[in-house]
Parts: structure tokens; sequence; C-alpha cells
């Protein structure tokens, strides 16, 4: 065991967790991205959910509560508890929430780490609780850059094990979420100083593979350092496993390329070369393309050829269309009925074709987006920085179903559980639900 692995579990009491009952039973949101990783809610539960509300009437309204401190994490739904993170502005303080979905009541405000000096954030719109924590049925796992990743036990609320020595020079702040693929769990750290993938046994704690990226930067001077300290190595992104040509293939965009990694192992399999840096956004598969978004205001949208001959670097064999402009960069993409929706930043919203990349429609949502939509049937929820959320239709044509308002920003993805629809806003938490 690693002389900086931090573990508070005895043998006899990780007997006993793994014997428990689990405590999130269903586990109903999982995942900043829902069960499927792709924003999609599962039928059952779409076909319940409320299409307006109205916080000032009251309509649809089932409870609220006021929180403290901030964060951009999404929530995570399990049996009758909801989970996200937060932080004080300073980033000294990092908290665990866990709240009854029935009534709103607050059961876990915990702390979970306390930094002394925190690296500074240079970057308005982020904090230090921005990764989204992810579920099972018997472990939350939380999740805060280069400050700390822990194992919650969610019957008690106690940390099972935490690891502190996995760090990086985030410049402006954490971003990237973990994922969880078997046994292990999968944390992305694309700092200035280091940019590697990581998984640890989600029981222990222990790393199980490391992964560095071998990107070309194009930043070296003469002697093999980097010509300036910023942002052309950072990224925010959280990956995801597909079966591609056969392979498990845990894909992850960093600044300037995109890999695909044996899940299992952490090898290098292919790589895509792009010109961006600040990647935040999930990939997503439609047939046989695999979708990618290169990061920040510049953003590419890239449509890859998914074969078995996805080996070394694919850039030019493999693309199959290349979006140039107008494309989300922190907001994921969605898919429904066979076409692609993104939102940029500044409120543009585009329906392509996935197979083609081009375009179907696009149209223009007031306010700044940063929230991941989630797809209900036939319905696309956006939400912004003003506390809207417009309901479109998920077709080939531009049609808004409804507009509601909330008096507050929205920077988390919307969660999913039991019909109803959970929103954290800057200052509450709103269980949205029909009567």
């Amino acid at each position: 065991m690693s002389v900086f692995l931090r573990l508070q579990l005895s043998s006899l009491a990780l007997a006993a967790a793994l014997a428990a009952q689990p405590a999130t039973t269903p586990v109903f949101w999982p995942d900043k991205n829902g069960p499927t990783y792709d924003g999609v809610v599962p039928p059952a539960e779409a076909a319940r959910l409320p299409l307006k509300w109205n916080s000032e009437t009251g309509e649809n309204i089932a409870w609220k509560v006021d929180l403290e401190n901030e964060g951009h994490s999404s929530p995570v739904i399990g049996g009758d508890r909801i989970w996200f993170t937060s932080a004080t502005v300073d980033g000294k303080k990092q908290y665990v929430y866990g709240i009854d979905r029935h009534t709103g009541k607050v059961v876990h405000h915990d702390l979970v780490f306390e930094n002394a000096e925190p690296e500074g954030l240079g970057n308005p719109l982020n904090n230090y609780a921005a990764p989204s924590p992810v579920l099972e049925a018997d472990a939350l796992y939380v999740h805060f850059g280069t400050y700390g990743t822990a194992r919650i036990d969610p019957a008690t609320g106690k940390k099972v094990w935490e690891r502190r020595d996995i760090n990086v020079r985030h410049y402006r702040g954490p971003g990237s979420s973990p994922m969880i693929y078997k046994d292990l769990l999968i944390l992305t750290f694309d700092g200035i100083d280091q940019q590697f993938v990581t998984a640890l046994n989600k029981v222990t704690g222990e790393t199980v593979w490391k992964t560095s990226r071998t990107t070309d930067y194009g930043d070296l001077d003469a002697e093999g350092k980097p010509t300036r300290d910023g942002d052309m190595r950072k990224a925010y992104h959280t990956p995801s496993v597909f079966n591609l040509g056969g392979v498990d293939t845990l894909v992850s965009v960093g600044s300037r390329a995109a890999f695909g990694y044996a899940a299992d192992t952490g090898k290098e399999l292919w790589t895509v070369r792009h010109g961006g840096f600040n990647a935040a956004i999930r990939p997503l598969v439609y047939q046989n393309v695999l979708i990618l978004n290169t990061g920040s205001e510049r953003a590419h949208t890239l449509g890859v050829k998914i074969d078995d001959k996805m080996q070394g670097d694919i850039t030019e064999s493999h693309m199959l269309w290349d979006r140039e402009k107008r494309n989300a960069s922190e907001s994921c993409p969605v898919l429904a009925n066979g076409l692609l929706f993104q939102v940029t930043r500044g409120g543009i919203v585009t329906c392509m074709n996935p197979l083609t990349g081009e375009d179907v429609w696009e149209e223009r949502l007031a306010g700044q987006h940063l929230p991941s939509p989630i797809v209900a049937g036939d319905r696309i929820y956006f939400s912004n920085d003003r506390g809207d959320t417009r309901v479109l239709d998920a077709g080939p044509v531009f049609k808004v179903l409804a507009e509601n308002v909330l008096p507050d920003a929205m920077t988390a993805a919307p969660a999913v559980a039991d019909g109803a629809l959970f929103i954290r806003t800057k200052k509450q938490l709103y269980k949205l639900a029909q009567p």
C-alpha cells in the first residue's frame, strides 16, 4: 500500500460495509449525466416529468430547500437521498450534502476536506465544488480534483477512504468528474503542470493504473520547457467508456488531443489531434460515429469513424466531419430521435445530423447556458444562468413547448428520480413534480 494513501478503513469495517444492505436502492440517477451517461431520462420516468412549473404560484413545486456555500456539482440520487457537493467561496472547506428527496430535509451537510491554502481559481465561472459525485448502491464517491477524492458510506455519511496525494495545478480550478467502470473509479487530471488519467480500486482507494498524456502541446522551447504557463495544457473533461471495435475504450479528451485508452489497463490505443483546450464535454456515440468536442470558446464538434482499425494517430484516417463554429463549450450535447442537439454558452442552440455534422436548424435562447440539458422522451430541458428552463421539442423543427423560471441562476444539470425533476440553483434545491 502506498505510503501516501491514507485509508480510514480496517479490514473488519470493510467486510461489514460490503455485507451491509444497500442504502441507495434503487439508484435513480447515479451520474451527472444520468443512468446512461448521456443525459437521457429512462422512458418510464420521462413520461411523468412536469412540463411547466412556477415558483411564484407554487405550480408543480413539491418543495425547495436553501443551500449554503456554492458549487457547480450536479445531484446524484439513490433511494431516499439526493447527493451533491459544495464549498466555501475561498475553497478552504469542502462539503457533501445528503438531502431527503421526499421532504427536502437536510440529512447530511458534512465536511469532507479542509485546505489551508487552496490555489486561486483565476476564473469567475468556476468554484471549488465543480466536479460532480457518482453513486452506487453502497457507495458515494466525491471528488474535488487536486484537493481530494473520497468514498462515502451513503448509509452513514462517513468516509470509507480518502486520497489527497493525487495532485496537479488546476490553474483555474478543478472541473473533471469521476466515473465508475467495473471495479474502478476513474479520475482525470489535466492541469498545467501534469496531465494524466488514473484509475483507483473503488473498494480500497489504491491506484490500479495511471496513464500520462502523450500530447504534443507545441509550446516547448529548445531546452524542453513550456514557453508559457496557462490554459493550453488544461482541461475539465469527464470521460465515458464505449465498446469501440470490440474493445472497452475509455474516451478522454484533453487539451490539444483526444485519446482512447483500454479501460481495464489504461493502455493508450489511439489519439485524435485537435486545436482546442479547456475540453469539458463528454463524448457520445451514435451508430458508427464517435462525437467529440474539443473545448474552449472556439470549440469544434468532431465526428470520428468507429471501426476495428482505431490504432495510433487516427486524426486523418477516421475523421468523418468537423463542425468549426457555434459549438457548445460547457453544456453537454444530447442525442434524441436520431438528432444531435447542443447549446453554446451564449445560447445558440443547434439541431444537427450526427452522421454528417450538417445543421438541421439553429436558433437562439436567452441567457448563458452552463448546465447540460436532459432528454425526456420528445422533450429537451435547457436551463440557464437566469433561472430559465426552456423545454424544446426534440425534433427537426424548432419548437418551444414551455418556458419556466426559478429565481436564481443554474449551473448544475438537472437530475431525475421517481417521476420528479430536481434542480439545483445557486442558492436552493428544488423538487419539481406533478401532484
